[in-house]
């Protein structure tokens, strides 16, 4: 009796996909995230509100301060406060931080919100202990296994001797180009 490679290749390629399907959208999902970190933080979500407190002369202490916080519900938030310079005092507050300029009295309220479900895949994304750095390996050679047998499935004019050729073809000359264009 033949070996059944086909049979074979496609149990493995539908067995290795289900198995890995979890991991495949936590780098997908972290890889989106990446790619754009110049349009936005997806570790966390920041919010700001410009305030206006009474000006005030020469360096509050922490009384003074959090009297400044209280009309904007922040005065029980009060962590620590310092001077970066004559005019401005900076205060941390819980989950974020205050600005104010002394003299003008204009300030800006920063807080920042754990961002849910971006943060937890980038930080799987960043391999951050020994053990899942393993995994994710392993990971990466599925990935190879996979796309080997999933352009070994279809067959006839859909398969790797005809259409198929011409696609994988293609996936190779695109990233091939873009990296022409770049270094040189």
């Amino acid at each position: 009796m033949a070996f059944k490679w086909r049979k074979w290749n496609r149990a493995v390629h539908r067995d290795f996909g289900y198995l890995f399907f979890g991991i495949t959208l936590i780098y997908a999902l972290s890889g989106i995230a990446i790619n754009h970190l110049d349009d936005w933080n997806p570790n966390y979500v920041v919010y700001t509100e410009n305030i206006h407190v009474a000006p005030y002369q020469g360096k509050p202490d922490k009384a003074a301060i959090k009297n400044m916080l209280a009309p904007f519900e922040e005065a029980t938030s009060y962590k620590n406060h310092y001077f970066p310079n004559k005019e401005v005092v900076k205060v941390f507050i819980k989950e974020g931080s205050v600005y104010v300029n002394l003299r003008t009295g204009d300030g800006i309220i920063e807080k920042t919100k754990r961002r849910r479900v971006f943060r937890e895949v980038n930080y799987l994304h960043y391999n951050p202990i020994k053990y899942w750095t393993w995994y994710s390996d392993i990971y990466a050679g599925v990935l190879i296994l996979l796309a080997v047998t999933g352009i070994l499935i279809p067959r006839g004019d859909k398969g790797i001797t005809r259409r198929g050729l011409w696609l994988v073809t293609l996936s190779i000359v695109i990233p091939l180009v873009y990296l022409f264009i770049y270094f040189y």
